[in-house]
């Protein structure tokens, strides 16, 4: 598949839900990067599942390029032939933490799990939310995910999740870092970093869907160092 010279107005990117918030800084900071002589190229970003995506993309979905929380998808996705050859990358490292909007109500040790003065313990859909699976493997390693599996309610995604949290819905539940890291919004609470030896790490992969000068441009300003600067700076790791 060769690549494109003319120049599109825009792409659409599917973006895992966890790094909507992020993607909005990158994407605003190549739009106004590249305005000039060659036009204004726009970002079109649709957030969601990375499960949802992922058949979306199955079903034909137009999209250009795929941001998705895990590797399992853009993997599948490359051995299905969906995606153009080479593309596939890690882009970010998701860090799970718990987290309460009450202050002072998360230890510092992930202890209030055993205390079980909670209604409510919300976790993204393992089966669609890869923030979801990690939560599960966590509740699992510290054998807590029996006991407490009449407690959970489940977000179809970990923006939805941690709306559960921060509406009061649920007392405390699971979500990503950086959405608590996120540069446009003060958030309250407290919360437990899990630590990363009881989950899978969470490698995020992106890849390229339709083959264009405008999107491979994008996915190279995603790995400069301005735009890992943003994604450090939004509470993920760097891979």
């Amino acid at each position: 598949m060769g690549t494109s010279q003319a120049v599109a107005d825009e792409i659409k990117v599917a973006v895992a839900s966890n790094f909507y918030p992020t993607m909005k800084v990158i994407a605003k900071r190549y739009e106004l990067k590249t305005a000039g002589s060659t036009g204004h190229h726009k970002v079109i970003l649709i957030p969601g599942s990375s499960g949802k995506h992922y058949a979306q993309i199955m079903n034909g979905a137009p999209f250009d390029i795929f941001f998705s929380a895990d590797i399992e998808r853009a993997r599948l996705l490359e051995q299905e032939g969906k995606i153009v050859a080479g593309t596939r990358f890690t882009y970010a490292l998701g860090k799970l933490i718990l987290w309460s909007s009450i202050d002072n109500y998360v230890d510092s040790k992930g202890e209030v799990l055993n205390k079980k003065d909670f209604r409510y313990l919300a976790i993204a859909n393992p089966k669609l939310s890869p923030y979801g699976k990690s939560a599960e493997e966590a509740l699992k390693s510290l054998k807590l995910w029996t006991n407490l599996k009449e407690r959970l309610v489940q977000g179809a995604n970990i923006a939805q999740t941690f709306q559960f949290i921060s509406s009061g819905n649920a007392k405390l539940g699971f979500v990503a870092y950086s959405q608590i890291m996120n540069p446009g919004l003060s958030i309250d609470g407290s919360f437990w970093e899990v630590p990363q030896s009881i989950y899978k790490p969470i490698e995020q992969q992106a890849v390229l869907l339709k083959d264009s000068y405008i999107g491979r441009e994008f996915l190279s300003f995603v790995k400069s160092d301005e735009s890992l600067s943003i994604t450090y700076e939004s509470g993920y790791g760097l891979p």
